[in-house]
């Protein structure tokens, strides 16, 4: 099937977290639930976990929470061997296992719990030819962002605990910018604090 694939990068420590962030208890569930929701929301199939640190009990959330959804046949996971490597890593392992017909991937990052399950469709109306869609909260770029497959090489090629931040950057013209008043697109979890309370 052509179409979109989509990414989860779930590999990182949670190091200024303290640890176990994906799995720290949020809202009626854990830290991972909410971006693995808006992932499940895109018109993407299939959705890709990317595991590193914490491999099974991240892979056992990720399960649970696919199967509570309806949604166990559309998720599958991969080991980012080299997840210490930082971000770079988890995109390559990621982009390996994508289908060979997908024409490109929405990256979504496991710590972002609030992004709106509307945006991936809002992205993909948006990119028509162009090389990738990201939403824009006042005046920043957020997550998730869609990618075609055009761009994996320089993705694969890049190093260390950076994205695809740079690369977007450069894209003048070929980056379609989404418009939202939704600041979900650009809040993350680092630190106890921002969790949210049971529900």
């Amino acid at each position: 099937m052509a179409g979109f694939a989509a990414l989860v990068l779930a590999a990182g420590a949670g190091t200024r977290f303290g640890g176990g962030k994906l799995l720290a208890p949020n809202g009626s569930g854990v830290l991972l639930d909410g971006a693995l929701a808006a992932a499940f929301a895109a018109p993407a199939d299939p959705v890709v976990l990317v595991t590193g640190f914490d491999t099974e009990r991240v892979a056992a959330a990720a399960r649970a929470f696919a199967e509570r959804a309806g949604q166990g046949g559309r998720l599958s996971l991969v080991h980012a061997a080299g997840h210490a490597q930082g971000l770079s890593a988890s995109l390559r392992a990621g982009l390996a296992v994508a289908p060979p017909e997908a024409e490109g991937v929405f990256v979504f990052l496991a710590d972002m719990p609030r992004v709106p399950p509307a945006m991936a469709g809002r992205l993909a109306e948006a990119i028509g030819p162009r090389l990738a869609a990201a939403p824009m909260f006042q005046g920043r770029r957020g997550h998730p962002v869609l990618l075609r497959r055009a761009l994996f090489d320089r993705l694969a090629a890049l190093d260390g605990d950076r994205g695809a931040g740079a690369l977007l950057a450069g894209l003048g013209d070929e980056l379609a910018m989404v418009e939202t008043d939704d600041p979900g697109v650009v809040f993350d979890v680092d630190l106890p604090g921002h969790l949210e309370g049971p529900v």
